[in-house]
């Protein structure tokens, strides 16, 4: 008996000294593993060696409960988020110990399995990433969890102390009304002016442009001008170089991208909205209006603007120019189909490119890139139609930001927020912008290796450390059911394009169906006191005739084009001014 008790004592105290001994080596390899990922792929960062190691250590501690734990988080695809599933993901798992699934799809996917979710309360996914495009969805439905509770409360013991909220650009498109965070960002990108600067500073083609429409070619600052140079370049110098060229760049099938290309943002380029940053109170680019939090209409007739004035012009000008300017082909291509073109070097200007796609558009051997590496190409702010004022939002920024469920069991969604954590901690966000060109730290692109690269990137840099980069902003917390809402678009305006409709009808059923669906959120009155409370409607000429959106017909909505240099531009934004 005592012979057992020895031996057993000593299998215990072997087994305790195997686990211990054990243990530390876990420990000891998450550390030389911590420090080989720091050395050999998280350069540059805005942070010394050994203050990454810091990180990354509060990273191995904070995850040691969860450690073997394996989760699945989605988002859309985009070189940022491969980087994310390919990269990051076994950097955090050798790090922490925690396996995380990255799934990537489509947007519209991503959108469907959130709000099935939601709906359903089971959980299908650990954490997302979706556009914070849903901020106004979020807050009002109670779904999602509040970062700003959750940091501060239940999810405190896994939040880095070094996450450095402050230090977001895109801090103020994931908060709601309630001054609350819902989303952490993660990556954002803008939608900016392209054009052809290597065009536009042909010295023959300057002096015949300035001789038909009495201004220099340069940076439309409005409609007009960008009109004038898709007429001039489409239709006056028609090629270059033998090359059949062409003024304008879109598209226009049917399908859910055409619906993005109009709520990031054209209605708000036109000016159809309210002054107001970062969306226009109280009627916002979607022409809904808000009363306090509650949205009450879209219609003109119920205070909106999705069918005013400004709104039915700028869907004719989206009309009128793909069918005038661009390439052949183009009304039938939908977004995916439409992103090589530029890339062919047989377009002048393009009114709205996605920055997200800059790498693809600085890489060597292309049409337009340069032998030594640097573009053809620039980009510049987008020019606002003849309704929009000084102080208005003047074009659409995405801003992907990481969302957790509550439906999510805490375990799971701690070790969630601890991966969305990492893939922007300053350890790691540095050269994750680099990667996808998709920053989201002030810190990140104000640093050093991105001076260095900014002459090859056309512009992107000196755009982000502008402050004029605050006048492109996601959709906005008016839009209180964003999934519902967004299919709209593409299904009405798909009609315009396809001549079934005009375009004053299209815009008139558009807001119509808008207010259908505000008023059946009302009917329901499932998203507390920040849920639609819709205004009877009323004769159209009392909101026209009130203050700001919706806005009156102009008598003329083609003044004097307007450009500006793209030199001055940038050398404004380099002295910290907005132009």
């Amino acid at each position: 008996m005592q012979v057992r008790r020895v031996l057993l004592t000593g299998m215990l105290i072997a087994a305790f000294l195997g686990v211990t001994t054990l243990g530390f080596a876990d420990e000891a390899a998450q550390k030389a593993a911590a420090k080989k990922w720091i050395e050999e792929e998280f350069q540059p960062s805005t942070l010394s060696k050994d203050e990454q190691m810091k990180e990354m250590e509060w990273f191995m501690k904070a995850a040691a409960p969860f450690k073997g734990l394996e989760i699945k988080v989605v988002s859309e695809t985009i070189p940022t988020h491969e980087y994310e599933s390919k990269v990051m993901a076994k950097a955090f798992y050798d790090i922490t110990g925690i396996k995380v699934t990255h799934d990537l799809i489509q947007e519209g996917d991503v959108i469907e399995k959130l709000q099935v979710q939601m709906q359903s309360g089971e959980n299908v996914f650990d954490g997302y990433v979706n556009d914070s495009d849903l901020i106004g969805t979020h807050f009002r439905y109670g779904a999602v969890v509040n970062l700003t509770d959750w940091m501060a409360g239940e999810g405190k013991d896994v939040t880095l102390p070094t996450l450095d909220i402050d230090d977001f650009m895109g801090k103020s498109f994931t908060t709601g009304p309630d001054g609350k965070l819902y989303q952490l960002p993660d990556q954002q990108f803008a939608n900016l002016y392209w054009f052809r600067y290597d065009w536009f500073q042909r010295p023959e083609l300057k002096e015949k442009f300035k001789a038909k429409y009495g201004y220099e070619l340069g940076v439309p600052v409005n409609w007009s001008a960008y009109e004038d140079i898709a007429e001039f370049f489409t239709n006056d110098v028609k090629e270059i170089d033998g090359k059949a060229i062409y003024g304008h760049m879109d598209y226009g099938k049917k399908a859910p991208d055409l619906g993005w290309r109009f709520t990031d943002a054209w209605l708000s380029m036109a000016g159809a909205g309210d002054k107001g940053i970062p969306n226009g109170l109280p009627v916002d680019e979607w022409g809904i209006r808000v009363d306090g939090c509650r949205p009450v209409g879209a219609s003109v007739s119920r205070g909106g603007a999705a069918n005013g004035p400004a709104a039915k012009y700028a869907l004719r000008k989206y009309m009128d120019w793909l069918r005038l300017y661009a390439p052949p082909g183009a009304l039938g291509m939908d977004f995916y189909q439409s992103l090589p073109s530029l890339a062919k070097g047989n377009v002048a200007q393009q009114i709205f490119w996605y920055t997200a796609f800059t790498a693809s558009m600085v890489e060597k051997g292309t049409p337009v890139v340069n032998d030594d590496g640097t573009p053809k190409w620039r980009m510049a702010p987008s020019p606002h139609g003849p309704y929009w004022e000084e102080g208005q939002k003047l074009g659409y920024q995405d801003c992907g930001s990481w969302t957790l469920l509550k439906s999510t069991p805490v375990d799971r969604r701690k070790a969630a927020w601890l991966f969305a954590q990492f893939c922007v901690a300053k350890t790691t966000s540095l050269k994750k912008a680099h990667v996808g060109l998709n920053p989201v730290r002030d810190s990140d692109i104000r640093h050093e290796s991105f001076t260095e690269r900014a002459p090859k990137l056309g512009g992107l840099v000196e755009f982000y450390r502008s402050p004029a980069r605050v006048a492109w902003t996601p959709t906005g917390t008016n839009v209180p059911d964003y999934p519902k809402l967004a299919q709209l678009w593409w299904q009405n305006i798909g009609e315009a394009v396809a001549g079934e409709v005009t375009p004053e009808t299209a815009m008139d059923n558009l807001a119509a169906e808008q207010d259908k669906i505000l008023e059946r959120l009302e009917r329901a009155n499932v998203q507390g006191e920040c849920g639609p409370k819709m205004n009877e409607p009323r004769d159209e000429q009392y909101w026209l005739d009130q203050p700001g959106a919706p806005k009156p017909k102009l008598e003329n909505e083609k003044p004097k084009g307007e450009t500006v240099d793209y030199d001055q531009l940038i050398q404004a934004w380099n002295a910290g001014k907005v132009k």
